[in-house]
């Protein structure tokens, strides 16, 4: 059941909850998505944990009266919602584009998360966004520097948006068949369901944007200083990823590790795509609930 919480900042944030133990968990999902995404691993997870499953600003259930303009925009909402909540201590597992905003606010945040999970994570020096610049042609390429060169590109953002805007189910499921779902799919209801959340989106253009600016390792890249806030990242760290997805390259996920700390520990989940929960959910679940139970244990707060 969607419930809604109001920030200091005026948004409203919509949530999902399953009560359980003393061990609570906050999942953060991805571009596209929302907390209806994460159904079936808060379905699998052990009843010890209690789970937070948030929409982040924009998505879901959740408003959009401020446009993000970076990803810290959704950390510092991730913030709010945990102390209106009151919620102390916590793992946290990021999807995707909710890796970085996991890894932001962890960052920046230190002393709530006890240990964190970065699941088919964009990369700590972000994720590229290249643009057509509007032409049309793939021979006007280039890497992203502005909002406003994200916003006109027609190879995706004016793409997914005009199927949200027609209500195009079959343009986006033809999109997750070739990049998310290219082996198993989900059953046809949760995949119908799945793609209605989709259309919920209301900030397309604003996240490809805050991906491709969102820079927290000491590398500067085309379009970003690196900020190093990665360097604050102090807690048992867990990163996972399909051997063969498709949206997060080994090259991005070698980014990631190659930054975090030298304790991050890194697991490839075996014939996985960029959906582990739909492509293998008892590996993906015994990975998750082993590295809660035994990774880092003696570097987490205490519960």
């Amino acid at each position: 059941m969607l419930q809604t919480v109001q920030l200091l900042n005026g948004e409203t944030i919509a949530y999902r909850k399953r009560d359980g133990g003393s061990h609570t968990l906050l999942l953060i999902h991805g571009n596209m998505t929302s907390s209806k995404h994460w159904d079936v691993l808060v379905e699998a997870l052990d009843t010890k944990y209690t789970i937070y499953a948030i929409d982040l600003r924009g998505f879901g259930g959740s408003s959009y009266h401020q446009p993000i303009t970076a990803i810290k925009d959704f950390s510092d909402d991730v913030k709010l919602f945990v102390d209106t909540l009151a919620l102390k201590h916590f793992d946290l597992i990021g999807w995707s584009t909710g890796g970085a905003v996991s890894m932001q606010f962890v960052a920046n945040y230190p002393g709530y998360c006890q240990r964190l999970i970065l699941l088919a994570s964009a990369s700590t020096r972000g994720y590229p966004f290249y643009s057509d610049l509007g032409t049309g042609n793939q021979s006007s390429f280039k890497r992203a520097s502005t909002y406003e060169e994200v916003l006109v590109d027609t190879s995706k953002t004016k793409t997914v948006q005009g199927f949200y805007d027609s209500k195009n189910a079959q343009g986006l499921k033809s999109i997750w068949d070739a990049l998310i779902y290219t082996h198993h799919q989900p059953d046809s209801d949760h995949y119908d369901e799945y793609v209605e959340d989709m259309q919920t989106q209301k900030n397309l253009a604003e996240v490809y944007h805050a991906l491709n600016t969102f820079n927290v390792s000491a590398v500067d890249n085309e379009v970003a200083k690196g900020t190093n806030d990665v360097q604050q990242i102090n807690i048992p760290i867990l990163v996972l990823r399909g051997d063969r997805d498709l949206v997060i390259t080994e090259q991005m996920n070698d980014e990631t590790m190659l930054d975090l700390p030298t304790h991050a520990q890194f697991v490839s989940l075996k014939n996985c795509g960029h959906s582990p929960l739909i492509d293998d959910l008892q590996q993906l679940t015994l990975e998750i609930e082993t590295f809660l139970q035994f990774g880092g244990e003696h570097n987490a707060l205490t519960q």
